[in-house]
């Protein structure tokens, strides 16, 4: 229910997943006094932390972590070598992936064009192609939403006519990749190069296992184990057969349906495919989250059929969407709605909003604290010394060639900014050993953020009991634009 859109519009809130705060005592004594208690556990655990050697810590982290203690105890294969290669070659998957190019520019070649091809063959392109990102990808891997059987059938068909294994195997492995992303135990990941993960992980023999994934809601499918036994027979009549039919019984171009259709259509839907693994991971930006390498790019989509949003895809897996603003490309998520208005299709997945924003706002923020980096901030009042307001009026007027102004609790030394003050050099040295907290917060003129900001850049202490005058500035009615230096 919680990411089922239908049930969350008659649930009367946004966020079901959110539960009821437990009936526990929250005052402040009740959780002082459940800190003293904890403090003793709290110690004897710090002392014993300790006195854990680091050769302890890195046998229990690869005793509680999976694929550090898959990759100790499971060593890979050899690596690939100019000496061995021919035999880590996967010969089926490598020859039909190889030959089919070359196939398809002979019938370039040697095969007249006729325009009802070209149509079917675009059209056939797009069906498969659904069959992988609508069926096999976003129902059988990831459960996005549900289908009817005939629905499932008609995918299943459409996903051979793709010839990328069965939905069984082509789920298990993606969701090993969904759970162990860019370790190697993610069976084309993106850490081991574009080539690798494009093609040649489908090209030789694996180093190692991909990582469990639970496959049990297939094994339990019946329509899923229909193709899966049916597997080869049922490629070759979607990849083949029944494009070369259509051309030839309909309008005479067996050649065409074959060549066009068939073997090129093929190559494009491979390729396709595979620029989600690998082109998806390197191409474009990350606005939810960038601890893995899946990005988002209108010209990955444009060529995966909308599958191209794959940072939002790795946050917000069982999302049925991939794309969420209207003008980016997911003819994917438009299909599966046609599916849903005719009943076919039901219960689609949508992560809550409130959760999506969480991912935008923390990549945000990431973004700024990285600029901000790069900007030099005022001293704050811990990094100050502390003086009296007599203290500082004794201080102004030492002659030392500093001209002291105290505004808003610090004293400021302005001697170098005093003939650049856009309101006359007389309104400063009026206000040397004096509080100007009035006449700066909008007594005399109410100054911008900008202001604030280079004022407080000449900060050189705090004067002690030395607080803004906060009734005389509600009354003036000031809001200033919160930024750092006001922390």
């Amino acid at each position: 229910m919680v990411y089922i859109t239908d049930k969350i519009k008659t649930s009367g809130t946004s966020m079901p997943y959110v539960p009821t705060p437990l009936d526990l005592p929250t005052s402040v004594t009740d959780r002082k006094s459940s800190v003293s208690t904890e403090q003793q556990p709290k110690t004897t655990t710090e002392q014993q932390a300790k006195t854990t050697t680091e050769q302890q810590e890195e046998e229990d982290f690869i005793k509680n972590n999976y694929v550090a203690r898959t990759l100790l105890n499971e060593p890979e294969l050899p690596p690939i070598t100019w000496s061995n290669w021919y035999k880590e070659v996967n010969w089926p998957q490598a020859t039909l992936l190889c030959l089919e190019p070359f196939i398809a520019l002979y019938g370039l070649f040697t095969t007249g064009f006729m325009w009802q091809t070209v149509v079917f063959t675009l059209i056939w392109y797009f069906l498969t192609g659904f069959g992988i990102t609508g069926g096999y990808h976003r129902l059988f891997a990831h459960r996005a939403y549900e289908a009817a059987v005939p629905l499932k059938y008609l995918l299943l068909a459409l996903g051979a006519g793709s010839v990328q294994g069965s939905a069984q195997w082509w789920a298990r492995g993606h969701r090993a990749h969904h759970r162990y992303t860019d370790t190697d135990l993610d069976p084309y990941s993106a850490h081991k190069g574009l080539f690798y993960s494009h093609i040649g992980w489908l090209l030789f023999k694996p180093r190692r296992k991909p990582g469990v994934a639970d496959v049990t809601d297939l094994a339990r499918d019946q329509t899923i184990q229909w193709q899966h036994r049916n597997y080869l027979s049922l490629a070759f009549f979607m990849a083949f057969v029944f494009p070369t039919l259509v051309c030839g019984l309909g309008w005479g171009d067996y050649r065409g349906g074959y060549f066009f259709a068939g073997v090129l259509r093929l190559v494009f839907v491979h390729h396709s495919t595979f620029c989600v693994n690998s082109l998806a991971h390197y191409l474009g930006d990350a606005p939810f989250d960038d601890k893995h390498t899946p990005r988002d790019h209108f010209v990955t989509a444009v060529l995966t059929l909308g599958e191209g949003y794959h940072n939002f895809h790795h946050e917000f897996p069982s999302d049925y969407r991939n794309a969420l603003k209207w003008f980016q490309y997911d003819p994917t998520k438009h299909i599966i709605n046609f599916f849903k208005l005719v009943g076919l299709a039901s219960n689609l997945k949508e992560f809550p909003q409130n959760e999506i924003q969480k991912g935008r706002y923390t990549m945000a923020r990431k973004e700024l604290d990285q600029f901000g980096q790069s900007i030099t901030w005022p001293q704050g009042k811990t990094e100050l010394p502390v003086v009296s307001f007599e203290e500082y009026q004794e201080l102004s007027k030492k002659d030392d060639g500093r001209a002291l102004v105290l505004i808003a609790g610090f004293i400021h030394d302005v001697s170098n900014f005093i003939d650049s003050h856009p309101g006359g050099q007389a309104l400063i040295k009026n206000n040397i050993g004096k509080d100007a907290t009035v006449s700066f917060y909008g007594g005399v003129h109410d100054h911008n953020t900008a202001a604030h900001n280079m004022l407080a850049m000449m900060r050189v202490a705090v004067c002690k009991y030395g607080g803004e005058v906060e009734h005389i500035k509600k009354r003036l009615g000031h809001v200033q634009t919160p930024t750092p230096i006001f922390a």
